[in-house]
């Protein structure tokens, strides 16, 4: 029977092409026992955009210094520094006239309240929120409780094998270092997301595509949003 998988970091707030591979798996392993980075144009996990009066702004999760190669499950949360009110007060401040920012921001509230120490706990709860406002029940696994090993393609196959896949779901980001050999080895289909960001309602002038998720919520609402996600090719 054919198992398609979605091997993806726990990040904060995903946007919406994430969860539109969501929408086509039959699982997501949340790969949170690989390295943390932070402090590049690829590092998501702390953090995402929201829109504003004068374009992109980063939403960030403050987290304490860790070595390097600290994975992703150990990172702790800062307490030195109250990121939660900051973050409540930045998304009040530029999307309380939203039309639908009355239904969203208190599902956004209840999660800056909620008691996490760590990292990947705090921003897995935050994408299995945005699940539910989706509307997207997807089942999900951790890459650390799967004794998984290797590294980078050899990995991911691991993980796919020890999981039972057949099909591997992959972003179009991964090309630039996608090695086939193990996958055909290990007889797992890779399947290439193809996703166009959908144009919705905003505020603020030019329409701004891959913000976080929310940004589509607080605009178009529950509702709207899990309309619009599903007409997205």
């Amino acid at each position: 029977m054919k198992k398609t998988v979605v091997i993806h970091q726990p990040d904060f707030l995903p946007y919406l092409g994430f969860f539109h591979r969501l929408l086509h798996a039959d699982l997501y392993v949340v790969l949170d026992h690989v390295q943390f980075v932070s402090s590049t144009s690829r590092s998501w996990t702390n953090r995402d955009k929201i829109k504003t009066p004068k374009g992109e702004k980063w939403l960030t999760v403050s987290v304490c210094k860790c070595p390097r190669d600290t994975p992703i499950n150990r990172v702790l949360l800062s307490d030195t520094v109250d990121w939660r009110a900051n973050n409540l007060n930045l998304l009040y401040q530029h999307y309380r006239e939203a039309p639908y920012f009355k239904e969203i921001h208190p599902h956004l509230e209840r999660l800056y309240e909620a008691e996490f120490r760590y990292l990947s706990e705090f921003t897995k709860a935050s994408i299995d929120l945005l699940c539910e406002l989706l509307g997207i029940d997807i089942d999900m696994v951790l890459s650390s409780d799967l004794g998984c090993q290797g590294q980078k393609n050899e990995l991911l196959v691991d993980i796919l094998q020890r999981v039972g896949a057949t099909t591997y779901l992959s972003g179009v980001g991964a090309r630039a270092y996608f090695d086939p050999a193990p996958f055909e080895r290990a007889g797992i289909e890779v399947i290439w997301q193809e996703f166009r960001h959908p144009v919705y309602s905003q505020p603020y002038g030019e329409f701004i595509p891959n913000l976080s998720s929310i940004d589509l919520l607080y605009n178009e609402g529950i509702d709207g949003a899990r309309r619009i996600l599903r007409e997205a090719k």
